[in-house]
Parts: structure tokens; sequence; C-alpha cells
């Protein structure tokens, strides 16, 4: 017959397999187990297998196996996992992408009843229609206020009624009429409520961070970086640029509005005085002949005139367009 271990044999046996996992995974959830029934935990444990460990433990155990790790590795970033050891909180070792296993553990809810004395962790609604209860039960409605009629010999509740508000405690007429109602109006899962990640911590929120939303912080930062310097006429990376493209519309501003001239600005009036030569270089061509589509000043074969072909070069265009917004 096979000796069971000693409590101590199951703490140290305990110690040394949460310190083993401290020194493989680097990424660690805290997660909320409040509520969570052992089928549930088995389901979930079943969902993370191959890449991920549940423990659960009392905290203190666990903190005391977080410390002696770090003094025995010099690794003072898990110390970080200490204060979030608060509650009915267990530890989710792994190797996958944190947001995927986040998610992996949200699929597992359990419905539950709502019992006498539990605080709500959502608004309970009871929606209109027949209970199937008959007239012998509208005590328990007429206790919490709720409309009812007969109908056909049952009970039917009139409209919706907010039974529950959330975060209120569950008396012992509310659970009684969920009950005979058949209504499991709340769901428990593991709750994800930090995120350890070599060392950083930090909420679960961030992993619902897509690449789009830091492409668009990104954008919003580098605006804001340019604003400043460019109102205090600053020079730094982001404002000179713009700094550049200010200055030669406003030396060609003044170039296209008196006799001064450079030769950047040669072009640009040449184009200012004869405003066709807008047209012509902006004239859509088709992909074979290169022939004029939009009718305008060189279309040519009524009179059966050969147009020549346009060299395109980008040092002719205007230094206005290639400066432009």
């Amino acid at each position: 017959m096979a000796v069971k271990p000693s409590r101590i044999q199951k703490k140290i046996s305990y110690d040394q397999k949460l310190r083993e996992l401290l020194g493989e995974y680097s990424k660690i959830l805290v997660v909320f187990a409040d509520h969570v029934g052992s089928r549930q935990f088995q389901s979930i444990r079943m969902g993370l297998r191959g890449h991920s460990v549940i423990v659960m433990g009392k905290n203190t155990m666990m903190k005391r196996s977080v410390k002696i790790y770090a003094e025995e590795t010099g690794d003072d970033a898990v110390l970080k996992l200490i204060p979030l050891l608060v509650g009915n909180v267990g530890l989710i070792f792994t190797k996958g992408d944190l947001k995927e296993i986040a998610k992996e553990v949200a699929k597992y809810k359990v419905g539950a009843p709502a019992r006498v004395g539990l605080v709500a962790p959502v608004d309970v609604v009871v929606p209109p229609g027949n209970t199937g209860l008959d007239p012998s039960q509208t005590n328990f409605f007429q206790a919490l206020n709720i409309p009812t009629k007969i109908n056909k010999g049952t009970v039917e509740i009139v409209t919706h009624v907010e039974l529950i508000k959330k975060g209120d405690k569950v008396g012992s007429s509310e659970a009684a009429l969920l009950s005979k109602l058949g209504i499991r109006p709340f769901n428990y899962a593991l709750i994800v409520l930090s995120v350890y990640d070599n060392g950083s911590v930090f909420t679960p929120d961030v992993l619902d961070i897509t690449e789009d939303d830091l492409a668009e912080k990104f954008a919003v930062a580098v605006a804001t970086l340019t604003s400043l310097p460019l109102a205090i006429s600053y020079p730094c990376l982001a404002a000179v640029p713009h700094m550049l493209v200010n200055a030669y519309k406003n030396v060609l501003a003044l170039a296209v509005n008196t006799e001064y001239s450079f030769p950047q600005a040669v072009k640009v009036k040449e184009y200012l005085k004869d405003p066709s030569k807008f047209v012509v270089i902006s004239q859509p061509t088709t992909e074979a002949g290169g022939a004029d589509l939009g009718g305008g000043p060189t279309a040519a074969k009524d009179n059966n005139d050969e147009v020549p072909a346009q060299e395109s070069d980008e040092d002719d265009l205007p230094i206005l367009d290639l400066f432009a917004d």
C-alpha cells in the first residue's frame, strides 16, 4: 500500500515545482479563480495542455517560493509577482502567445445559479413571458414587485424586470424566484488580472492592442512631437522636414510676387505665366500610344497632327509639386 506524503513533503514538492516553473517560463498570467469548480479547472487544464501550466495554491506558499527563487538565482524581476498574489488567485505559466492564452482561458465559462448572499457580478434582468408556474406561486412575484397576470392558468410576467443590480447581494426571494424560473444568471471563469512578461508587469488590456492601434498612437505622438517644435521654431528630427518645406514655400511665394528669382523658382514662374502648361503635364494618356483622353489643348486627332511623346523627367516637374503636402 502506497504511503501518502506528509504535509511537509507536499509543501517541499510544491515549492520545488513552482521554482522549476519560474526558471522555465518567462511569461505568466495571474488569474482570479473565485467560483471556478474542479470540473471547470479540469477542462481548462486540458485546453492548455502542451504549452501552459496552471498552478494554484496558498498565497503565502507562492510568495515564499518566489522569494527563494529570486535569492537563489538573483532574478529580482520575479519579485514583481508578490504584490499580485492577493485573494483567490493562481498562476498560468505559458510559452505561447499571451493574447491567445487569455482568449482560450475565457472560453471556459460555466453558468451558475444565484445563491443567497452572493454578490452579483452583473445585472440580472428577468424577461417578460410565460413562466409556466401555477397561480399559487404569485407570492414570489408580489414580494419582488414584479407585475404579472394569469394567462391560461399560468403566471405570465408582463414587462422586463431588473431583479438584481451589479454589486448587490442576492436575497433569498430573488434566489428562490430565479431557481423556479430555471435562470442561471451568472457565468464564472478564470479572469486574467495581470500579465508578467520577462520582468514586465501590465494589465490584460494591453493584450487587446493591435498593430493598427500602435500605428495610430505612434502617428498621434509624432504629430504632437512635431507641432510643439514648429510652434516655437525649435528644430528637431520630426520638425526639420516641415521647417524646410515651409521655408521653401515662403521664399517661393516671395519670388513669385516680386522680381526676385532663383533657379528653383524659374520653372514655377513659367507655369504661372502660362497655365496651359499645367494641363499639358497632367494630361492622361493611354498605355498604347499616349493619346489624349480629355479632348483638351493637346488633342490633335482632328487635324491629323501627331503629338510628340513628352519626355518625363522628375527634374523637369515644378518644384512646387515635389514639395506639395
